[in-house]
């Protein structure tokens, strides 16, 4: 028979794990409503602390095909004095066979740890685990976490004040455990799934990004279907292209204004292994310097006024892809220092972004500029150009290439012949010679617009005239008797002068001299000191 002593324990026994189903019940519930870490801590502080006398607490994951744990989280009642390097030691992945991990991981059971006497019986014990005992910890308790699929990690408590925990207390974490496991892996999941919609949507705007490109390219009117010229320059030309083209070397394309350089930027790229991607064009003369950051390297959403969306980069639109750099030689300063480290490093950051981007870019620059002088002149970073320089090729003008100018002409002719919807044109003999004789200053693009020009205010089939500009008159060539040799340093001192008095004095800022010659203020002002020019010298005092 039972007694009343028995019956009041029992009793008593009964509504204390009635208490505990309770909690759990409770527990469990709010834990089910978290959908990230930090709802996820901020449950598990709260409800703890209504619960236990504990300090800290982690929790930590595991991959079992890698056989690795690393921090998942961890919450500080006191942060540490040396948290930068203590986040450090957590950062890093662990072997789950560690001498203490795997205990816990093997357990069905909540395992507690005496530090003191575990550090004393062992001599190897992980890193962290030292630090925690140099960190005042004592006791660690822990259970592992499992839900239906297999091992998710561990929950860890730390003590300072070690042997405070009752039994009721370790059968409470015990029922925690499964339902603490179901959540954490409900986050990692939330969070691989919020990661790939990112990556989407990433691709969706790179995708978006490129068929805009791609539409505001297909309306350019100077687009060659090919390349048209057989003569001896172009084959040393083509040449070189395919001595380049299938490698991912860099090349810069020289030659004066007209000679096609994006023209053999397209033929290096479609001969390349990246043909199948769009080739990205940036022309570095015809955006504002405040904007060619952003339009290169892209920007946050909010990292400067009128920045209300993310954008997309051309070096992230041009991954695994070409970036053709027209005008490379008009890039600022400034940038050029930028644009030096992607080169290096293969990675850039978004203007406003925190995170660096890798990407893969061939680079194809090109300009009308002699960038030695350009460099010896302080207009053009030295690194800069060394990095570019891998693969010159220069163009030849079109007074260089006569032998082209009647198969050009045919091809110019035929083209728009069919735009403006005109039978097909021919050109009389002596506007054939007048072409092969004029110098083309404005090489095969002036010849182009020539040509369609011609095409449009011919009336039959025969061009007898082509519009060509008036030949300015030749300017008088001075005798030797009439001719003075001046020294270098006495002209530049006196065209120097006249620009600082033009500028009123002014030396740097945008009405600068300095501006107005293309030079750094601190260039313009040595030179002004090797030339013994004084601020008295243009300065007027009355």
């Amino acid at each position: 028979m039972t007694t009343n002593t028995e019956a009041s324990a029992l009793w008593e026994s009964l509504q204390e794990r009635e208490k505990e189903q309770a909690v759990l019940l409770s527990f469990s519930n709010d834990l089910a409503a978290a959908r990230d870490k930090e709802d996820l801590s901020r449950i598990i502080h709260q409800r703890l602390t209504e619960l236990f006398v504990y300090d800290d607490f982690i929790i930590c994951t595991v991959d079992e095909e890698q056989g690795l744990h690393k921090t998942f989280f961890h919450f500080f009642r006191e942060k540490p004095k040396d948290y930068d390097f203590y986040m450090q030691v957590i950062s890093e992945s662990y072997p789950v066979e560690d001498g203490f991990y795997n205990v816990v991981l093997q357990s069905a059971e909540v395992v507690r740890f005496d530090l003191a006497k575990l550090l004393k019986d062992k001599k190897e014990l992980p890193q962290y685990i030292q630090y925690q005992y140099n960190n005042g910890i004592r006791e660690v308790i822990a259970i592992a976490l499992h839900n239906q699929k297999g091992k998710v990690g561990t929950f860890f408590l730390l003590l300072k004040n070690p042997d405070t925990f009752t039994t009721q207390a370790l059968r409470l974490l015990q029922g925690l455990s499964y339902q603490l496991a179901i959540t954490i892996a409900n986050i990692i999941a939330n969070e691989k799934i919020e990661k790939q919609l990112q990556e989407i949507s990433h691709y969706k705007q790179q995708l978006e990004e490129e068929n805009l490109y791609l539409q505001e390219e297909r309306n350019v009117a100077y687009n060659f279907s090919e390349i048209v010229g057989s003569g001896t320059e172009m084959q040393k030309i083509f040449q070189l292209v395919s001595q380049v083209a299938a490698a991912d070397s860099t090349v810069l394309l020289l030659g004066e204004t007209g000679t096609g350089k994006e023209l053999i930027a397209r033929a290096i790229h479609m001969a390349s292994p990246r043909k199948n991607k769009l080739m990205i064009k940036v022309n570095c003369a015809a955006l504002p310097a405040s904007l060619i950051e952003s339009e290169l390297f892209g920007h946050e959403r909010g990292s400067f006024t009128g920045a209300s969306d993310q954008r997309i980069g051309k070096f992230e639109l041009a991954n695994n892809s070409t970036l053709f750099l027209d005008e490379i030689g008009e890039l600022p300063l400034e940038l050029q220092v930028k644009l030096l480290r992607v080169l290096q490093e293969k990675e850039i950051e978004r203007v406003g972004g925190r995170k660096s981007i890798k990407v893969n870019v061939r680079i194809i620059a090109a300009t009308n500029r002699n960038l030695q002088k350009e460099v010896d002149a302080g207009k053009f970073r030295a690194d800069l150009f060394y990095r570019l320089n891998v693969f010159p090729i220069t163009l030849p003008p079109l007074r260089n290439r006569k032998e082209d100018i009647p198969v050009l002409t045919a091809h110019f002719i035929a083209r728009y012949s069919r735009n403006a919807g005109k039978k097909m044109m021919t050109l009389s003999p002596k506007v054939m010679e007048e072409l092969v004789a004029y110098s083309w200053p404005g090489n095969v693009r002036e010849l182009e617009h020539l040509v369609e020009r011609s095409v449009l205010l011919t009336n039959g089939t025969t061009i007898k005239q082509m519009y060509l500009p008036s030949r300015t008159p030749k300017e008088p060539v001075n005798t030797p008797e009439e001719f003075q040799i001046l020294p270098l340093d006495e002209m530049e001192r006196t065209y120097i002068l006249k620009v600082l008095k033009v500028c009123n004095g002014r030396i740097s800022g945008p009405h600068g001299a300095a501006v107005k010659l293309g030079l750094p203020p601190t260039t313009l002002i040595s030179k002004m000191q090797r030339l013994g020019i004084k601020k008295e010298h243009f300065v007027d005092r009355n």
